[in-house]
């Protein structure tokens, strides 16, 4: 795991965040990197595409969630009394922002499943590419919470930065943003709204194209984990 604003150990030439604000944090575990490239394919069809990303989803699970904070109770073992770990106060909350952060939720409900979960409802405006909200729902107690967003692509960063604002202002004090591929464009405008915001990737690749897409990238993520196109 690295931050994005340091050349990988494991994958020299990925691309740096320079002058970027706040934290972006890229998990190139081998077994992220391998599913990540089948993923990238053009010939993967819908269903494996899905699989994969629930699999990658897990694997990133694994690591946002490497500071969750542990309390002591006591617990009886076949052979005597102990005290154990478990994680304290409550537990997580996890955002998913419709359509596509789908795709990413149900692999992080595989591995948190007492996780609350929220959604967002936000598409791009195919003009401006700026988010345009349509839907919101998210657990009550949020502000006693960490709150988890979730979102294959960090593109623009418009929806994203929407998105936890959202979930900010229903009081969670604790956010984390949770990508499949950033793009250096999005990192920069997200941070510049949300600068105590990290952001996990697994990926930031070269550049935003004239219609607002990840280059290289893996195309529309929501079409490609339905099927719509």
């Amino acid at each position: 795991m690295t931050d994005a604003t340091a050349p990988s150990a494991t994958a020299p030439d990925a691309p740096a965040v320079a002058g970027a604000e706040g934290t972006t944090i890229v998990v190139d575990h081998p077994l992220i990197q391998h599913k990540l490239t089948l993923m990238r394919r053009s010939r993967t069809p819908a269903n494996e595409f899905r699989q994969l990303l629930r699999e990658i989803s897990m694997l990133l699970a694994y690591e946002v969630t490497r500071d969750t904070p542990l309390e002591l109770i006591e617990i009886e073992t076949p052979l005597e009394k102990m005290m154990a770990p478990v994680v304290a106060g409550k537990k997580l909350c996890l955002v998913s922002v419709l359509r596509a952060g789908g795709g990413i939720l149900e692999g992080m409900l595989d591995i948190l499943p007492a996780a609350r979960v929220g959604h967002v409802g936000l598409y791009r405006d195919p003009v401006s590419l700026a988010a345009v909200e349509y839907y919101l729902k998210l657990p009550r107690d949020i502000s006693e919470r960490t709150a988890i967003v979730l979102d294959p692509m960090l593109a623009t960063g418009n929806s994203a930065a929407a998105a936890v604002s959202e979930v900010k202002a229903a009081g969670c004090q604790s956010v984390k943003f949770v990508c499949l591929i950033a793009a250096p464009e999005g990192l920069k405008a997200f941070h510049s709204v949300h600068p105590d915001v990290p952001v996990y990737a697994a990926a930031v690749d070269s550049h935003l194209n004239d219609h607002g897409y990840i280059v290289p990238g893996i195309g529309d993520a929501g079409d490609r984990i339905f099927g719509t196109k």
